[in-house]
């Protein structure tokens, strides 16, 4: 198993959970809660040879909590990057007398410093693959006795390969093939970059419709306004094409820019575009001014981020006719998304694409169904994705995604393996430690009639109950709970239950949930809460 992927499942202590405090929590905060613990794990406090190993235990856990987030450098470090970042190599080197922001930016320094020794082995691979299928026959026959003919009108492969050179130069190298009514095409473009103190510099080379020399560059004016500009030179059989094109950004505010492109050679033209892009939405306005066409588009997304699915909108209008296009781009996992969109025109018809994303890997498959706007045409492109997709979905996605779950979980029971049955130890010394404090608690509750916790349990439910606890996957908590009662409140957090003392995850990379059955002034109520839903008690 790589180091890379041993990161990515790595588990890691969450210690404001372990404290019971929030992460915006004040010095006095964590000091109380310290304080709080260390009467209950310091071993001084135990004089029995075993509950004092398991004191010595807890107690260290406790005291290194303390000692990471009472330390404004180190949690620093713990906030921005978390616990990794205190593992790092260099640290040794930094000064305590830094601020939190220099010490992020030290560790900015030591990440890119890590980064550069594993430069030269990264090729950053990009990919396009393009596939035109002409299925008009479909809707419109030439011989209704005939099948319909479906045939691949054309198809395209770009593809490009990054070499870093140094951590400012970049060689890459990409190619293109194209093949359209039994006539193909394909070139080559070499390009080498570098970065410079306030923006790049770019040295094209290519061939194949003859040679082509070319240099790029770009340039951060200010804050908010960019320039990037460059000249082209093809020579062809039948003569030497020249191009030059520049582009000035500004960004109008947090989520909005503005850019003008002009452009000169083969197709003269002048645009002028405003993006603005937000976490719910975003939306693209263009206007061209060019040869051989003026057209305006406009270009809506819809983003709902709970079901990782993007609904868009694309009109566009000009001399060459208009364009409507509609469509969803649902993202299948971490790497990969599929898109189905329909375009309806003039004089393009209806067109049905498909695009599948895997990693920087694009494949592309626009179904020409046909010239003109039929209306058998736009129903079917635009029922055919949702029952593709259902079939799809049930049939190989969601097993897919179901073995792949197993197969994260079990790499990160692996992985953390010795870190897990060191929490469950603690978990049953906590809970040994914690049997005085949390009878005296009920007690102090009984008295009050406040608030006491009659049974609280940890981990994964029932599919469809969630007041159903799966008995191997689930953990009682009823005493840590308790004992985190104080003056008749308790409160717990917005992060994951299991670091919290005497708890530990019961299974791995499962949806948990807390339920708490309690009793209040004499009147019993329950509640179920997510593992990182934060409560307080009594409501």
């Amino acid at each position: 198993m790589s180091d890379e992927i041993d990161s990515d499942n790595e588990l890691e202590e969450n210690y404001y959970s372990y404290l019971n405090v929030p992460k915006e929590a004040s010095a006095e905060q964590i000091n109380n809660a310290y304080r709080k613990l260390s009467r209950l794990y310091h071993p001084d406090k135990h004089t029995e040879p075993e509950n004092k190993q398991k004191a010595e235990l807890m107690f260290n856990r406790t005291k290194k909590a303390y000692e990471v987030l009472s330390d404004p450098h180190k949690r620093a470090i713990y906030d921005s990057v978390g616990e990794k970042g205190l593992r790092t190599d260099g640290w040794e080197l930094v000064q305590r007398q830094k601020t939190p922001a220099e010490i992020r930016e030290e560790y900015e320094r030591l990440a890119e410093a890590a980064e550069a020794r594993k430069l030269l082995q990264n090729t950053n691979p990009r990919g396009n693959v393009t596939i035109n299928i002409n299925a008009t026959e479909i809707f419109s026959p030439y011989d209704e006795s005939d099948f319909p003919h479906i045939e691949v009108s054309s198809m395209s492969i770009a593809q490009s390969i990054e070499a870093p050179l140094t951590r400012r130069d970049t060689l890459t190298l990409s190619g293109n093939l194209m093949s359209a009514n039994g006539n193909g095409s394909g070139g080559f473009v070499v390009c080498g970059r570098r970065l410079l103190n306030k923006g790049w510099l770019e040295l094209d080379v290519g061939a194949g419709n003859g040679l082509l020399l070319g240099v790029k560059g770009g340039r951060t004016l200010s804050s908010l306004v960019t320039l990037n500009a460059g000249a082209s030179t093809n020579f062809r059989d039948n003569g030497v094409i020249p191009g030059l094109f520049t582009t000035l950004g500004v960004q109008l505010d947090k989520h909005t820019l503005g850019s003008l492109t002009l452009n000169a050679g083969g197709q003269a033209s002048m645009s002028t575009q405003i993006d603005r892009n937000t976490e719910r939405y975003a939306w693209s306005t263009s206007f061209v001014i060019g040869s051989p066409h003026i057209y305006f588009s406009i270009a809506y997304t819809h983003k709902m981020l709970e079901n990782e699915l993007k609904l868009k909108a694309v009109a566009k209008v000009g001399t060459f006719g208009f364009m409507a296009e509609y469509g969803a781009e649902k993202k299948i996992s971490k790497y990969s998304s599929v898109l189905a969109a329909v375009s309806i025109g003039v004089p393009t018809g209806v067109i049905l694409k498909f695009k599948v994303i895997r990693s920087q890997q694009t494949y592309v498959f626009p179904i020409h169904l046909s010239e003109e706007i039929v209306p058998a045409a736009v129903f079917y492109a635009t029922v055919t994705p949702i029952i593709v997709w259902f079939f799809v979905k049930k049939s190989i996605i969601e097993p897919m995604q179901a073995e792949r779950k197993n197969i994260e979980i079990e790499k990160t029971k692996r992985t953390n393996e010795q870190r897990m049955n060191l929490k469950r130890q603690e978990a049953m010394a906590a809970l040994d430690l914690m049997q005085h404090t949390y009878e005296r608690i009920v007690q102090e509750e009984m008295e009050r009639n406040g608030l006491i916790i009659v049974k609280a349990t940890y981990g994964q439910t029932e599919e469809n109950n969630q007041n159903e606890f799966i008995k191997d996957a689930s953990i009682d908590v009823t005493v840590p709970v308790q004992c985190l009662v104080k003056d008749g409140s308790l409160e717990l957090y917005n992060s994951s239950k299991s670091d919290l003392p005497g708890f530990y995850d019961p299974c791995i990379g499962e949806t948990k949930f807390l339920r708490i059955d309690y009793k209040h002034n004499n009147v019993n109520k329950s509640i179920v809460i997510k593992d990182i839903e934060a409560v307080r008690l009594p409501r």
